[in-house]
């Protein structure tokens, strides 16, 4: 279950075609709601695989935002800065 919460699940959210569009032309608030929607996306996909793991996602408010929080740090990368 670590490796499917540490890798497999941002990575799914990263290659989300909408998040990677909202990467490209949101700002930072717009960003974070793309990236939960597809964190929503990945975790019904998710729901096939890890029952507990879904159940964890959509019943404990504290573990879903653990979980966007941990996968926005993982999967944003913020603009370079111009000098």
């Amino acid at each position: 279950m670590h490796k499917l919460i540490t890798e497999d699940i941002p990575s799914r959210v990263a290659a989300d075609t909408a998040y990677q569009n909202a990467k490209k032309n949101s700002t930072s608030r717009m960003l974070a709601s793309s990236m939960t929607k597809a964190l929503g996306r990945v975790m019904t996909a998710v729901l096939k695989d890890d029952t507990e793991l879904f159940r964890q996602f959509s019943d404990n408010e504290g573990f879903r935002r653990w979980l966007a929080d941990m996968v926005f740090g993982l999967t944003y990368e913020p603009p370079p800065k111009s000098d």
